[in-house]
């Protein structure tokens, strides 16, 4: 359905309103995952932004929107070729892209395009913003690390697991994700028997559990809800016993759907993220009904991915400023730039607001499966940590020492 082709979206359909001269509008190109494995989740970021531009029927600053959607795969090099097309159609803000590999390849790919502003979509690499950071790349999503933040915490003083295996596919996302799990868990008292790494895409996994340690509290799952499944029926067979814990993308609608004997070993899983689905908040609320009412029920999901909110909060945040400085792209953005930076962005999963580095310091929620009166599964809101920020909360000094998200670190440490 979708190729790597240039497409330009005039949002005619939303504002009624006929071709503008160039100087009445303002390109804003997107780069979205829409070929390969993850099509769908690129699909939903789309309908996050274009979520966004419904609200102000497709004007900021005074200005139309142009939307371009080019197409990439998860690759860097994909995403470099696609955001340069996006350069030589001339949009003025390039959002995107999804995955942590794309993140920092067009956080350099910035720094060769002074002319234009790059806000990141939902890709969340710390290295992105923490390395190296570029003057025109902003990012209003916190990083896979942010992501754990209270679930190590959580598990360890309520759940009470005392001895975690992490068992995960081996790349940088879930080398983020357990980087967080990992400082705050063991921190708080926790040990981890193993980490148990698999290449991507790989679901045999008998030698992996033969391999876990039969004293483990619990195994911490880095997979998504579908792979998820395949190894609890695995791990099941071969009789183990010990509880589950989810990484930021583990507990999707596969897992809460599944099987009856599925079902019972879900219940009970904790996982965090930058959302929470049950979330009471007006604005949390208030976002879940302009989602669904922007789409028919069957070109969506239930409700709004990470994805869709991450892509939503970029460009809600462009708009507001494009707003802020009537439209005003002049002197390489110099005013927009400054918005962005200085910006308290009251998105639906909080407030966001960005630091030195151009990065979000915002909430992150832990939520819990439990099984409702109807025997249906749904992710119950148990803890929000707020304004977390890219080292944690760690001084900067003691952050740098335990070094960078990889398969081997950080180190278990007991902070007493």
């Amino acid at each position: 359905m979708y190729k790597t082709l240039l497409t330009s979206v005039v949002l005619a359909a939303m504002t009624n309103v006929g071709a503008a001269s160039a100087s009445d509008t303002i390109k804003i190109g997107v780069l979205a995952t829409l070929e390969g494995s993850y099509t769908v989740l690129g699909e939903d970021a789309l309908r996050g932004i274009k979520t966004a531009l419904k609200k102000v029927d497709g004007m900021a600053g005074g200005k139309k929107i142009e939307l371009i959607v080019q197409s990439t795969n998860t690759t860097p090099e994909s995403a470099v070729t696609a955001a340069q097309t996006l350069v030589e159609a001339k949009a003025d803000i390039i959002i995107g892209p999804l995955s942590s590999a794309q993140g920092i390849a067009i956080r350099d790919f910035s720094k060769t395009q002074t002319q234009a502003t790059f806000i990141n979509g939902i890709s969340g690499a710390m290295q992105a913003t923490y390395v190296n950071p570029s003057k025109n790349f902003f990012r209003f999503n916190t990083d896979n690390s942010q992501w754990s933040v209270g679930l190590g915490d959580y598990v360890y003083t309520q759940k009470e697991y005392e001895k975690v295996a992490i068992v995960a596919d081996d790349y940088a996302f879930n080398h983020g994700q357990v980087f967080g799990f990992i400082n705050e868990y063991c921190a708080a008292g926790g040990q981890i028997s193993g980490r148990h790494w698999l290449p991507l895409g790989e679901k045999k996994y008998d030698e992996i559990i033969a391999n876990i340690e039969n004293d483990v509290d619990a195994i911490y799952l880095g997979f998504s809800g579908s792979s998820a499944i395949q190894f609890l029926h695995q791990y099941k067979k071969a009789g183990g016993a010990a509880k589950f814990i989810g990484s930021s993308i583990t507990v999707d609608g596969a897992l809460l759907n599944a099987t009856d004997e599925v079902k019972k070993m879900v219940i009970g899983i904790p996982s965090s993220g930058p959302q929470a689905d049950t979330w009471g908040d007006k604005n949390w609320q208030a976002y879940l009904k302009d989602y669904k009412n922007s789409f028919p029920p069957d070109e969506r999901f239930f409700a709004p991915s990470i994805l869709a909110t991450g892509y939503y909060n970029a460009a809600t945040a462009a708009l507001s400023c494009l707003n802020e400085v009537d439209g005003d792209l002049s002197q390489r953005q110099v005013k927009f730039r400054q918005c962005l930076s200085n910006i308290e962005l009251e998105a639906p999963n909080g407030t966001i607001k960005l630091d030195e580095n151009r990065q979000a310091i915002a909430n992150n929620f832990v939520t819990e499966v439990v099984q409702q009166k109807d025997g249906s599964l749904v992710k119950k809101l148990v803890r929000i940590r707020e304004n977390v920020n890219q080292t944690l909360g760690l001084g900067k000094e003691t952050f740098n020492a335990m070094g960078l998200p990889s398969r081997y670190g950080p180190a278990c440490k007991n902070s007493n």
